[in-house]
């Protein structure tokens, strides 16, 4: 049987979230190029789908379209420069609902320090902060709908760099105190 890629599988978003147990870790692994080449039990009971419609795939197959570009141009930008990545991410279901996790992606390097992939271990994200993030994501979604789609993700992520700036805080240190809200 063929797979669909993800501009094939079309999801409608539902406004139903599905929540990651309070122990549940998701975790995956990817080639280079962002494609699956591991998931756990978890991610497939959370998400909806099974393995084979997920191995293979591009791990944006989840990707919830209220999730800004500028997140993931930062997360590849960490990635390529063989950095982990903290984040919130919103996550799309099989069946249309959404999930948020506390994401952390790391780049996978075998024995000889040559990058192979990418592991990615996801878990309930702290319960005050999505209300934080998500109105960031929100500024940075609208910044991304204006003007030049090229130069849109670059645009949003400044929204997201002012914000933790006016918290005099880094990126991590934002994170972790989202973490500890």
């Amino acid at each position: 049987m063929e797979k669909k890629s993800s501009k094939q599988r079309l999801i409608k978003p539902i406004d139903k979230e599905v929540h990651v147990a309070e122990d549940g870790f998701i975790v995956s692994k990817t080639d280079t190029t962002g494609r699956l080449t591991y998931i756990n039990r978890t991610f497939m009971e959370v998400s909806g789908f099974v393995e084979d419609e997920l191995l293979g795939q591009q791990h944006n197959i989840i990707r919830h379209p209220d999730m800004p570009r500028g997140v993931f141009k930062l997360l590849w930008q960490e990635l390529k420069a063989n950095r982990e990545f903290f984040g919130y991410v919103k996550n799309l279901c099989k069946s249309g609902a959404y999930y948020w996790v506390f994401a952390n992606v790391t780049p996978d390097f075998d024995e000889r320090e040559n990058l192979r992939g990418y592991y990615s271990v996801r878990r309930k994200p702290a319960p005050g902060a999505i209300a934080t993030i998500e109105a960031v994501y929100e500024k940075m979604l609208a910044v991304e709908a204006e003007g030049d789609r090229k130069t849109a993700p670059d645009r949003s992520i400044k929204i997201l760099q002012d914000h933790i700036a006016e918290q005099n805080q880094t990126y991590i240190q934002f994170m972790q105190s989202l973490d500890a809200a």
